[in-house]
């Protein structure tokens, strides 16, 4: 938040706009020909490409390697939070499949949730579960992924599930008051928590209402066949797992660490070992399976749940519905996702090291003559930043920082800008594949970030109900004028 924004006087605007462009250009080239496997490493390698041309922008316009090597530094140092939580979370998956918790939570869940309701009751868990525990990452690390599990087994498409899933957790996040964006929008703009709050709900709560119609309605008209074979399903989990209530204790447990505010790096750790003393006392029968030896003795238990945590494994089924949903590739599955975000930071930190970034949002904020483009140019500026620095707190500390004074010279009350931070800087962090947010929800959900961006309802629909606000002046609180009086 201190961090003073570098501004560079000798890089022009078309410039500092030639690394958007050729990332932008190279990206979609790549995705046509990779599609789902971009993300595999080719998409990574691209980032990087997309740094070297900033690169010699910046030594065009005297910029040293230096300082854009500290500029790196510095945007990696502020991953290393989210890469632990990444690994932590690869983990977490592997010992909820392992001891069953993944598993009862599926089959519970498809004796609860039809086809109809599923997807606007999604929504709706998360929400909660987000709102309570601060964290949208949190959410689709635990609910999310055995949403995902419910929803593939019903035979909706994952992309609709994730959808729901990241539009539930990220309407949570934004109003929580325990949510780390929510605090940092509000004192980029210089207002009261709760007050950015109360004024977020004008917008978050329609916004909302939309999502929940569009998915009751894609609910009410899907025509899926996963839910014949319920039964099918329910045996064969039954079949692999001991089931029992119990298991519940584990993710109980964890959202209530979170809840207490607990650090989520040491919620997921205390998750993790639970989870896997647990599939030590209920699932011994699977581990006796996995293990392959005519004995289960303490060094082959010990070699399952350390490959459950570590690596990829797979239980075994017969049922094709259940196979991707059976398998975990544990902490080792997350390198891909982690690979991304390394090299998405080195392209924004050397776009922030040749003050390309201030220079774009200088740009935006010159042509803000209404109140109307002010609010436009704030949208434009986080969704600018979300695709180029790659990380949704840039996106609201740099237009925060950058916009702060304009508002205030417009008579706008800094609500007005906090709300529009986190409408546009916070909630499509995750529509873009190698921001951290999307690379992680992609990762940790197993879904491709274009494949649920389109049912990621709640995120694109907000930056939207934020402009419409602003085109029509509702709710638009303006500054109190001091009496003349009382000065």
């Amino acid at each position: 938040m201190d961090q003073p924004i570098k501004e560079n006087r000798e890089l022009s605007i078309w410039e500092a706009l030639i690394p958007v462009f050729l990332l932008i250009v190279m990206l979609s080239y790549n995705v046509f020909v990779y599609g789902d496997d971009s993300l595999s490493g080719s998409n990574q390698f691209i980032l990087l490409m997309g740094a070297a041309v900033a690169a010699i922008i910046g030594f065009l316009n005297k910029t040293s390697y230096k300082q854009m090597l500290d500029a790196v530094a510095k945007n990696l140092d502020t991953t290393t939070g989210a890469i632990l939580i990444l690994l932590m979370v690869g983990a977490l998956a592997g010992t909820w499949l392992l001891s069953g918790v993944i598993p009862a939570m599926i089959y519970y869940g498809l004796q609860v949730l039809s086809t109809a309701i599923f997807l606007p009751a999604a929504v709706i868990i998360c929400s909660i579960i987000s709102l309570v525990a601060g964290s949208s990452w949190t959410t689709s690390a635990t609910v999310g992924i055995a949403l995902i599990g419910i929803g593939g087994a019903l035979g909706i498409p994952l992309g609709m599930v994730a959808g729901a899933v990241v539009s539930g957790a990220y309407f949570g996040d934004k109003l929580s008051p325990l949510s780390d964006t929510t605090n940092l929008a509000a004192a980029m703009a210089g207002t009261d928590l709760f007050t950015h709050i109360r004024y977020m709900t004008l917008t978050t709560v329609p916004t909302l209402v939309i999502t929940l119609i569009v998915f009751s309605i894609i609910g009410a008209n899907l025509d899926v066949q996963g839910t014949a074979n319920i039964e099918g399903i329910l045996t064969s989990i039954e079949s692999s797992f001991n089931i029992t209530p119990w298991l519940f204790i584990v993710p109980v447990l964890v959202i209530g660490l979170i809840v207490r505010k607990t650090e989520p790096l040491i919620a997921l750790l205390l998750g993790t070992v639970l989870a896997a003393g647990f599939a030590v006392i209920f699932q011994s029968e699977l581990l006796h399976v996995l293990s392959g030896s005519d004995n289960l003795t303490f060094k082959a238990g010990y070699k399952v749940v350390m490959d459950a945590i570590t690596v990829s494994f797979t239980v075994p089924t017969d049922n094709e519905t259940l196979m991707d949903l059976f398998d975990s590739g544990g902490m080792a599955g997350m390198l891909p996702t982690i690979w991304l975000i390394i090299c998405a930071m080195v392209f924004g930190g050397v776009m922030e090291a040749i003050g390309a970034l201030a220079k774009i949002s200088r740009s935006l904020l010159k042509i803000s003559n209404s109140i109307f483009s002010l609010f436009a140019n704030t949208v434009a500026s986080c969704l600018m930043l979300n695709i180029t620095a790659s990380d949704q707190y840039l996106a609201i500390v740099i237009p925060g920082k950058m916009y702060s004074q304009a508002f205030k010279d417009k008579g706008l009350a800094p609500e007005n800008l906090s709300r529009t931070l986190e409408d546009s800087g916070t909630v499509t962090s995750v529509l873009v594949p190698w921001n951290t947010c999307g690379a992680y929800n992609a990762g940790v959900l197993g879904v491709d970030t274009l494949a649920y961006l389109p049912y990621a309802v709640f995120n694109y629909v907000s930056p939207f109900m934020t402009l419409l606000f602003a085109a029509l002046n509702i709710k638009i609180k303006m500054l109190l004028q001091k009496n003349t009086a009382e000065a």
